[in-house]
C-alpha cells in the first residue's frame, strides 16, 4: 500500500524526517518496504500483514506515527450541518446476519466533473486513475479513512429504496466493469426493487452507477460480513479495494464519520444539498473487555514499565484503559476487534513500547525433579509387567471403519456403536473414531499371520472415543490384547489352552500391581465364544472381558488356518488402574511348617469355582493360610449334571506347629461349613 508523507502530516505534526519515520513504523510492525521521493513529498510502500485493517488507510498510519511520536492526533472536518432535509431513498437490511449496518446519505444537484488537482494528485501518488469527482471521493476517502462507500445514482434505484438481501436463485448482474455474473444464492447483493445493483462489498452494477448524467447521489456506507465478501469474491473472481478491506473487516463504528466526509468533499467538488443520514443499525457493537494483571504484562516482556506507561501507550493507540490496582481492564475500539485476550494486549504495548527497548535475556524455567504423575507411572509398571509374560506392545491409530463393530457383532444399542465421525478421514475406510481396540489388533493379527508368524501376543494401551451427546466425546483409556499361538505338532508338548495361559498372564500382571478383590464370571460378550469366555469385575462393577474369539467371527475372518485358537481380551483400564494398592505391607517369612489338607467336592455344574472359593475365605479361622483350586472333573462315573472341584487348604500357625489334633477339628468345621453353603456332597479323593 502507498502512503504519502505529506498527506500524514494533516493527521499528525511529525516533524522527523521519512527515513525515521519508516524506522520507527517498521519497529512498531508496519515494514516500510521502500521510499519514493515524488517532488517535496515522501511516499511510502507499507507492507500491512492481514491482522491489521485498521493500517489500511491514511488514517490507520498517523495513529501508529502519533503513538510512535507521542503526538496528538487530528481528524480532518466531517460535521454535516444541522437542518439537512429528509432522504428519499430508504433502506431495509433483509439478511442482518451478512450486513449489520447500512448507512447512507443522498446529496442531491450535484455537478459531475473533473476533481481538483490537488486530489487527483494525492489519489496517483497512491496508484489510484482520477475518473471524476463522485468516483475520485470515494476512492479519496476509501484511501483516507480505510472505509469503502460506493456511490449510485439515486434516479436510477426502483421505487428509491434499497434492500439487502441474499442473492437466491437465478440473480444476475452486470458489475461495472461490464461482465455479466451469476452469484450463488447465499452471496450478498444490494437490491432496488426486483432488480440487483451491487455486489455488496466487491463491486457496483452497471445499471445503477454514476455517469456524466447524474444529478442525484445516494452514497453507501456499510459494514458487510468479512466471510461473506471473501467467499462471494472468490467465486466471482472479483477483487476490488473495496472487498480487499471488507474481507479483512473494516470500523462498523466509523462507518458514519466516513461517510459525512465523503458527503462533504462531494458538496465542495460538485455541489448540491447533503441530506439526512438513513442508518439502519439492527444490533449495536459492543467490545469485548478484557483484564490484564500489571504484573503479567512486564513478566511476559521481561520488562519493568510502570502502569502508568502502559496505561498512556494503550491510550495512544485508542483503547480504553480502567485501572483497578493490580489489574486493568482493556476496552478495544471496533478497528481493533482482534484484541480479545491478555497476550493480545501485551503484543499492542510492545508494538509502541519498542521492540529494541525490550531487553535480551535468556528464557529461565524451573526444573522438574524428573519424577513422573502417578498414573504415567502406574502405565510404565503394567507395560512392563505384560511385557514379562511375553505380549509386545502395538500402537494403532485412533480410527476405525464403522464395519468393523459389524464384523465384532457389537449389537445395536450397544455404547460402542456411539462413534464419532471424522470430518476429514485420511482414508473412506477410517472414517470414524475407535469405540473399541479389537478391530486394529485384529488387523495387526491378519498383517502378521498372512506372513507366517505362528506365535502372535500383542497389547495395546490407548483411548477409545464414545458419543454421550457432549459438545465433545468422552475419552476412555482401554488395555486390549491379542493372543495366537499354533497348536500343531511340536517337539514341546503344549496342552494348556490358550485360555487360560492368557488368563494366568493378567492375574500375574494384576497381582504385580498390587491389585486384589477381583472376580471372573460367565461373559455375555457377542464376538467371544460362549463357555471359553469370562467377564473381569471388582465388586460390582464390570471391568472387561477374555475369552476365545467367537467361530462367527472367526469365519468371517477367513483364516486359512485349521480350528485357529485366538483369545482376545478388553479392559477399563481408567478403572483398574483405580484399584492398584498404593500401600505395600510385609510380614515375615513362615517360621513354622504347614499342614496341607484336601478336599473334593461334588456339587451342581452351574455353581462356579469363583463362588464356591469365596465361601472358603468367608469362613473364620485363624490357622488358614490360603485355599487353590487344583482340579476340576466331569465325565465318568460323575452324575448327570454334576461336577468335582478340589481344593487344597493350608493350615499354618504364626507361633507355633500346629499338630493334627488341633488341624482335624477345624478342618471338619470347614467341611461342614462348605457342604451347607453348596448343597454339594463329600468325594474321595
Amino acid at each position: 500500500m502507498r502512503v504519502s508523507l505529506d498527506w500524514i502530516k494533516e493527521f499528525v505534526e511529525v516533524k522527523a524526517p521519512a527515513r525515521e519515520v519508516a524506522d520507527r513504523l517498521t519497529m512498531a510492525g508496519l515494514e516500510i518496504e521502500g521510499i519514493e521521493k515524488i517532488g517535496d513529498d515522501s511516499v511510502f510502500e507499507v507492507n500491512v500483514t492481514p491482522n491489521r485493517p485498521d493500517c489500511l488507510s491514511i488514517l490507520g498510519i498517523a495513529r501508529e506515527v502519533a503513538a510512535a511520536f507521542r503526538l496528538p492526533l487530528m481528524l480532518p472536518p466531517s460535521q454535516i450541518p444541522a437542518g439537512a432535509p429528509a432522504s428519499a431513498v430508504g433502506v431495509e437490511i433483509v439478511d442482518a446476519d451478512l450486513c449489520a449496518r447500512y448507512a447512507g446519505r443522498q446529496i442531491s444537484g450535484v455537478s459531475v466533473r473533473p476533481s481538483p488537482s490537488w486530489m487527483k494528485e494525492r489519489l496517483e501518488k497512491c496508484g489510484i486513475r482520477a475518473i471524476n469527482n463522485i468516483v475520485d471521493v470515494t476512492n479519496y476517502v476509501l484511501l483516507e479513512f480505510g472505509h469503502p462507500l460506493h456511490a449510485f445514482d439515486a434516479d436510477r434505484l426502483e421505487d428509491r429504496k434499497i434492500r439487502v438481501a441474499r442473492a437466491g436463485k437465478g440473480a444476475k448482474i452486470v458489475t461495472l466493469d461490464g461482465a455479466e455474473h451469476t452469484p450463488n444464492e447465499d452471496s450478498l447483493l444490494i437490491w432496488a426493487g426486483i432488480h440487483p445493483v451491487a455486489v455488496a462489498g466487491v463491486m457496483g452494477g452497471e445499471g445503477s452507477g454514476v455517469t456524466e448524467t447524474t444529478k442525484n447521489i445516494f452514497l453507501e456506507s456499510a459494514y458487510f460480513e468479512p466471510t461473506s465478501v471473501r467467499r462471494t469474491s472468490k467465486q466471482l473472481g472479483l477483487r476490488s479495494e473495496a472487498s480487499y478491506r471488507f474481507e479483512r473487516g473494516t470500523d462498523i463504528e466509523f462507518l458514519e464519520r466516513a461517510l459525512d466526509r465523503a458527503a462533504l468533499l462531494m458538496k465542495e467538488t460538485g455541489g448540491g444539498e447533503i441530506h439526512e443520514i438513513v442508518d439502519v443499525y439492527p444490533e449495536k457493537y459492543m467490545p469485548v473487555k478484557t483484564e490484564v494483571s500489571f504484573s503479567r504484562v512486564n513478566r511476559l516482556l521481561g520488562t519493568d514499565i510502570p502502569k502508568q506507561e502502559i496505561l498512556d501507550i494503550l491510550n495512544r493507540i485508542g483503547i480504553g484503559t480502567e485501572d483497578r490496582g493490580e489489574t486493568f481492564v482493556v476496552t478495544p475500539p471496533a478497528y481493533l476487534r482482534d484484541i480479545r485476550h491478555t497476550v493480545d494486549v501485551v503484543e499492542e504495548i510492545a508494538r509502541i513500547y519498542g521492540f529494541g527497548n525490550i531487553p535480551a535475556r535468556l528464557p529461565r524455567t524451573a526444573l522438574s525433579d524428573g519424577g513422573t504423575g502417578t498414573k504415567v507411572s502406574d502405565l510404565d509398571r503394567l507395560r512392563d509387567s505384560i511385557r514379562k509374560t511375553g505380549f509386545t506392545e502395538a500402537v494403532n491409530y485412533s480410527f476405525m471403519n464403522i464395519t468393523d463393530l459389524d464384523l465384532l457383532s457389537i449389537p445395536e444399542g450397544d455404547g460402542r456403536r456411539r462413534a464419532v465421525a471424522v470430518m476429514n478421514p485420511l482414508r473412506q475406510e477410517d472414517g470414524h473414531m475407535r469405540t473399541t481396540l479389537l478391530p486394529s489388533l485384529l488387523q495387526n493379527f491378519m498383517h502378521n499371520i498372512s506372513r507366517g508368524v505362528r506365535d502372535i501376543r500383542f497389547y495395546e494401551i490407548s483411548k477409545v472415543f464414545i458419543d454421550e451427546g457432549g459438545q465433545l466425546p468422552m475419552e476412555k483409556l482401554r488395555f486390549s490384547g491379542i493372543f495366537y499361538r499354533d497348536r500343531s505338532a511340536s517337539l514341546w508338548k503344549q496342552d494348556l489352552p490358550g485360555f487360560f495361559a492368557v488368563k494366568g498372564c493378567l492375574e500375574a500382571v494384576f497381582d504385580e500391581l498390587g491389585i486384589r478383590g477381583l472376580s471372573w464370571s460367565y461373559s455375555g460378550e457377542k464376538f467371544l465364544h460362549q463357555g471359553k469366555a469370562a467377564d473381569l469385575s471388582a465388586g460390582d462393577r464390570r471391568l472387561g472381558s477374555l475369552g476365545e474369539l467367537s467361530p462367527a467371527v472367526i469365519e468371517r475372518l477367513d483364516l486359512k488356518i485349521s480350528k485357529p485358537e485366538i483369545v482376545a481380551f478388553e479392559f477399563d483400564l481408567d478403572s483398574i488402574l483405580g484399584l492398584i494398592g498404593r500401600e505395600k505391607t510385609y510380614r515375615q517369612i513362615p517360621r513354622f511348617p504347614a499342614i496341607e489338607r484336601d478336599m473334593a467336592i461334588i456339587l451342581d455344574d452351574g455353581m462356579a469355582a469363583a463362588e464356591v472359593r469365596a465361601y472358603f475365605t468367608g469362613y473364620s479361622s485363624p490357622y488358614i493360610e490360603s485355599v487353590e483350586l487344583f482340579d476340576y472333573y466331569k465325565g465318568k462315573n460323575m452324575p448327570e449334571g454334576k461336577k468335582s472341584l478340589a481344593f487344597r487348604v493350608v493350615y499354618r500357625a504364626n507361633d507355633r506347629t500346629l499338630t493334627d489334633a488341633e488341624v482335624e477339628p477345624v478342618h471338619k468345621g470347614l467341611v461342614d461349613f462348605i457342604l451347607s453353603k453348596t448343597s454339594g456332597e463329600l468325594r474321595g479323593v
